[in-house]
């Protein structure tokens, strides 16, 4: 399979069960793979046939913009169902990190990773 992938995506959210993480939007950063057929962008050349990155990152920042909640688990899981619904993501690969988090503890990331197919 085929992937087009992003790199850290930096994102702000209202995310956290602390008060001092609800007082403030905390930057995440998006690992993003997804699935695809290459063959067939390839054989038409078409933009349509693609998965378009800059309306990818252009979602994804927007909607964490709104969402507001406290457990990157579920940030993740709601990230993969809009990349679905709204992009036709079959097979997604999605990795959150937390760098507010990681920087209290004394580490270097912290996050999560999500696999994800659809039919």
């Amino acid at each position: 399979m085929d992937h087009v992938f992003i790199d850290e995506l930096r994102v702000e959210a209202v995310i956290g069960v602390y008060d001092w993480e609800r007082a403030l939007r905390q930057p995440l950063l998006l690992g993003i793979e997804l699935g695809y057929d290459n063959r067939v962008v390839a054989a038409s050349g078409e933009l349509a046939r693609c998965h378009d990155y800059a309306a990818i990152a252009a979602a994804l920042r927007e909607w964490a913009q709104q969402w507001q909640g406290e457990l990157l688990e579920v940030f993740a899981e709601d990230a993969c169902a809009l990349l679905h619904e709204r992009f036709g993501a079959r097979d997604i690969d999605l990795r959150v990190a937390k760098p507010l988090a990681a920087q209290n503890l004394g580490c270097a990331r912290v996050g999560v990773r999500l696999r994800r197919t659809f039919a």
